[in-house]
C-alpha cells in the first residue's frame, strides 16, 4: 500500500509583522492629523493678522537638523539589524539594536535640549499647545520604540535566533518614527 506523503509545513504567521504595520498605519494616521490641525489652525490665524509665533520664540536649527540627521543612523542600524539577524549573527543583531536605541536616546536629547531653548510656556496661546502636542507625542512615540528595541533584544539575543520577524518589524517602526519626525521637522522647524 503507498503512503501519501507529509502535509507541508504550514505557512508562518506574522502576526507582529502584521500587528505592527497595522499599529504605525494607525500613528501615522494620527500624526499627521495632528500635523493637519497644526497648519489649519495655523492658517486660520494668519488669515485673520494675527501672529502665530510669538516673536519671542526662535527654534534652534542645529539640534532639530540633528535629530533629522540621527535617523539616517537609525534606518541604517535598524536594517542592520535585519540583515545580521538574516544571516544569524546574534552579536551584530545585537549591536545594531543597541545602536538603534541609543541613536533614539540621542533623539530625544536633542528635543529635550529644544525645549530648553524655546523658552515657552505650556499656556502660552494656541501655538505652544500645538507645539508641544506635537513634539511630546513624538517623544512618546520614540520611548516606545526604545522599549520595542529592549524587548527586541531580550528575544532575539536570548535564544529565539530563529525568530526574525521581530526584528524586521523593529525595523518598521523605526521607519515609521524617521517618516513622522520628517514631517514633524518640516512643519513645525522648518515652516514654523
Amino acid at each position: 500500500m503507498l503512503a501519501l506523503p507529509a502535509a507541508p509545513a504550514p505557512a508562518p504567521r506574522r502576526q507582529l509583522l502584521v500587528g505592527t504595520s497595522l499599529a504605525c498605519a494607525a500613528g501615522a494616521t494620527f500624526y499627521f492629523g495632528m500635523l493637519a490641525l497644526y497648519l489649519r489652525f495655523r492658517q486660520s490665524v494668519l488669515d485673520a493678522g494675527a501672529v502665530w509665533r510669538p516673536a519671542s520664540v526662535t527654534i534652534p536649527e542645529v539640534p532639530t537638523n540633528v535629530m533629522l540627521l540621527a535617523f539616517v543612523g537609525v534606518f541604517v542600524f535598524a536594517q542592520w539589524a535585519v540583515y545580521a539577524a538574516r544571516r544569524d549573527h546574534r552579536a551584530y543583531t545585537g549591536l545594531a539594536i543597541a545602536l538603534t536605541a541609543l541613536m533614539g536616546l540621542a533623539v530625544i536629547n536633542a528635543q529635550a535640549f529644544v525645549y530648553t531653548q524655546l523658552e515657552l510656556g505650556f499656556s502660552s496661546g494656541s501655538y505652544a499647545m500645538f507645539v508641544y502636542a506635537l513634539t511630546g507625542t513624538f517623544v512618546a512615540l520614540t520611548i516606545i520604540g526604545i522599549g520595542f528595541s529592549i524587548v527586541t533584544a531580550f528575544r532575539y539575543l536570548g535564544g529565539r535566533t530563529q525568530d526574525r520577524e521581530v526584528v524586521t518589524a523593529h525595523a518598521i517602526y523605526w521607519y515609521f518614527l524617521g517618516v513622522v519626525f520628517a514631517a514633524l521637522w518640516f512643519v513645525v522647524y522648518v515652516t514654523k
